[in-house]
């Protein structure tokens, strides 16, 4: 069975022993719900081995195994509660085996061509339609579940940072651990984010159906309680090859701008929670040997980061 380079890294790291089950765990999944799997296996992830198959009455379907149980059943917890709305439809699951088996759907955003804009509007749409109110608690807890979030990601590429061999500069892990300990006081509204909102994870749908409206739906939510901003931080986090040349802060800022008018979230919360997002990512990356990924994450932080001799946009 062929995994994918990137997913293999990230199983030989945290769970050796998934790659040597997986070819078993197919095979009894596809036999207790009549699947015959069909080609290779779809790029894109690295925590997942995912492929698409066929069910006993001849229609298309996915079927994902994750790596560890840390991105299973929470994941799929969170699909089956959404029940479609601006998610993938759970057609099956096994929760101990970390399956699911998800309605077939058509490329992802990132394969589209579509430009900056154009994806930041169609996870914008799709955001809208996925975000729900945050489960009936009190409001110091909910604060707590923020101040966790933000902590998390601060004591994340604090760790990581030194662990690396502080692979960017000091003012870049500085001003994300400053953004970290502001979005820990975020006053603003939680909702259940998606998490992980990022191009790769938008498909196409193949069938106009509800909850589907922006003809995109997510699949691997998180399903944590925090803003609708840090959701829309994961939106602006990429981009490295357009933050890479001209006006970086500009093209950022505008990217922000335009996420934050269509949600109505801060463009300044936006901005914090995409840097955040961008250094810890790129740390994180580089810290599981992928550094083609985490590196472009990690030189535009360095382009976004001012200097005393540049004028800012906005509080950022």
């Amino acid at each position: 069975m062929r995994v994918p380079d990137a997913v293999r890294t990230v199983a030989e790291q945290v769970a050796p022993a998934w790659l040597e089950e997986l070819p078993s765990v197919v095979a009894d999944l596809s036999r207790e719900w009549s699947l015959t799997v069909v080609g290779e296996p779809l790029g894109g992830g690295t925590r997942s081995y995912v492929a698409r198959v066929r069910t006993a009455g001849g229609a298309d379907a996915v079927i994902k195994v994750s790596v560890s149980e840390d991105d299973g059943p929470g994941r799929i917890s969170a699909l089956r509660v959404a029940d479609g709305r601006g998610y993938a439809l759970v057609l099956r699951a096994d929760s101990a085996r970390c399956a699911v088996l998800l309605e077939a759907l058509g490329p992802s955003l990132d394969a589209l061509g579509w430009s900056p804009e154009q994806q930041i509007d169609a996870l914008c749409a799709t955001l809208r339609r996925a975000w729900r109110a945050a489960p009936d608690a009190a409001p110091s807890v909910l604060r707590g579940v923020l101040r966790a979030k933000a902590d998390a990601l601060g004591e994340l590429v604090a760790r990581l940072w030194e662990e690396q061999g502080r692979p960017c500069s000091a003012r870049v892990v500085g001003r994300a651990l400053s953004y970290a300990r502001r979005r820990a006081a975020d006053p603003a509204e939680p909702v259940v984010v998606h998490g992980d909102p990022h191009p790769g994870n938008l498909l196409q749908i193949r069938i106009a159906r509800p909850g589907a409206e922006s003809g995109f739906v997510f699949v691997d939510p998180d399903g944590f309680v925090a803003p609708r901003a840090y959701d829309l931080g994961v939106v602006v986090r990429d981009w490295c090859p357009q933050l890479s040349i001209g006006d970086a802060r500009a093209t950022a800022w505008g990217y922000c701008a335009r996420a934050a008018a269509q949600t109505g979230a801060a463009a300044q919360a936006v901005w914090e929670w995409g840097f955040l997002e961008r250094v810890s990512s790129g740390l994180y990356a580089c810290s599981l040997g992928l550094a083609d990924i985490g590196e472009p994450f990690l030189a535009t932080a360095e382009r976004l980061t001012p200097d005393r001799t540049r004028t800012t946009i906005s509080a950022c």
